[in-house]
């Protein structure tokens, strides 16, 4: 993947496949971008590959294609950004727009976290190893963020389940939080 860089004015990553989602809107402050969330999503449920994230994220699952699907069907969600087991990006929504990521959450006493957080999608399940080319990207994609949002510093970066522990627990204990935090070192 070549180096990735940001239009800031547009909020989107030119070397990403765009898909844009509808599940997104304005953040109550654009300027209040301070956290970074990192999450896994597999569709169906532990299986990689294909275009059912995309599709989900877009509204545009086909509920009769699995069993699980007709029970999400209903969902409005989305991510920023998606990195796929080969390493791809995807981008649903524009970086200082708020994407429907996190819902009920709370991070170091402030609720709502989608008002100030960017998601991260990782394809993958809580307990399947995530690939070298994922890892990559997303030390990449975590710089060129927190070089145009400062306010996101390295401890501003967290798990979905650490902000709604009751109810998620992605990335899980696949994810090697060491080895992505030492990727993030200078």
């Amino acid at each position: 993947m070549p180096k990735l860089t940001l239009i800031k004015n547009s909020g989107v990553i030119p070397q990403a496949r765009l898909l844009l989602s509808p599940n997104f809107d304005l953040r109550p402050d654009p300027n209040d971008i301070s956290l970074l969330v990192i999450h896994n999503i597999s569709l169906p449920p532990g299986k990689f590959g294909g275009n059912e994230i995309a599709d989900f994220f877009c509204n545009q699952l086909d509920s009769s294609q699995h069993p699980f699907f007709s029970e999400i069907k209903e969902m409005k969600v989305s991510a920023h950004l998606l990195i796929d087991r080969k390493g791809e990006l995807s981008q649903f929504v524009p970086l200082h727009k708020r994407a429907w990521h996190a819902g009920q959450s709370c991070f170091l006493g402030r609720e709502q976290c989608n008002d100030f957080a960017i998601g991260i999608e990782l394809e993958g399940s809580d307990n399947t190893p995530y690939t070298q080319e994922q890892y990559r990207v997303l030390a990449d994609v975590t710089h060129l963020i927190m070089q145009h949002y400062p306010a996101i510093t390295c401890e501003r970066i967290t798990g979905h389940e650490s902000i709604s522990p009751e109810r998620k627990t992605d990335p899980g204990p696949a994810f090697d939080w060491s080895r992505y935090r030492k990727s993030l070192v200078p």
